[in-house]
């Protein structure tokens, strides 16, 4: 049930935030400004047709603006230790982020990737040369079955590579401090092994 005094308080508090009067807001919706106010004092909620349109002009997920709140993250300064990966299973789309966060992808919602530990053909070598970190791995490359990306984590830096399809299997990258090496298998998810 949309408890439409939440949903008045949070298009109150977002139009505020954006500098827009209830006229400006109306106007860019091409509805009545006694329509924003009806809304802003709970006294009834967007009509679902509008729902596309109140997101894009206050740019926030449709899902909030029904549930009436935003409940905000912890602030945890981007911890690295927490680093969440999302791959878009239908574009290959990577997208991380540090604390907990809605991602969608080709019109999906999606969950972050569990990393398990290396193990079979998730194993990669490797060996220092020089002032780099060479990595090899004896996983498939195809089409429909590839190692996606590589990123190599330590406390206060991320190092991805992006990978593609028919692409060979090693990979030179500039040695770090000591940390984590993540890899996003196209079919088998997420991969860990320490560095």
């Amino acid at each position: 049930m949309v408890d439409c005094n939440k949903v008045g308080k949070l298009i109150f508090a977002l139009r505020k935030e954006k500098g827009m009067t209830q006229r400006q807001l109306a106007e860019r919706m091409n509805i009545s400004d006694k329509t924003i106010s009806k809304w802003e004092r709970g006294l009834g909620c967007p009509d679902v047709s509008l729902l596309h349109d109140l997101s894009v002009a206050l740019n926030v997920n449709i899902e909030k603006i029904l549930l009436g709140d935003l409940e905000p993250n912890n602030i945890d300064g981007g911890n690295m230790k927490r680093l969440k990966f999302y791959m878009c299973p239908n574009c290959g789309n990577v997208i991380t982020a540090t604390s907990d966060a809605e991602v969608c992808c080709c019109g999906r919602k999606m969950a972050p990737l569990v990393p398990k530990p290396a193990e079979g053909e998730h194993c990669f070598s490797m060996e220092y040369i020089e002032n780099d970190l060479y990595i090899t791995f004896p996983h498939e490359m195809k089409k429909d079955h590839y190692i996606s990306f590589i990123a190599y984590v330590t406390y206060d830096k991320v190092l991805f590579v992006k990978l593609y399809p028919e692409q060979g299997s090693e990979l030179r990258i500039p040695r770090l401090s000591k940390g984590k090496l993540y890899f996003g298998c196209s079919k088998h998810g997420l991969w860990v092994n320490e560095v």
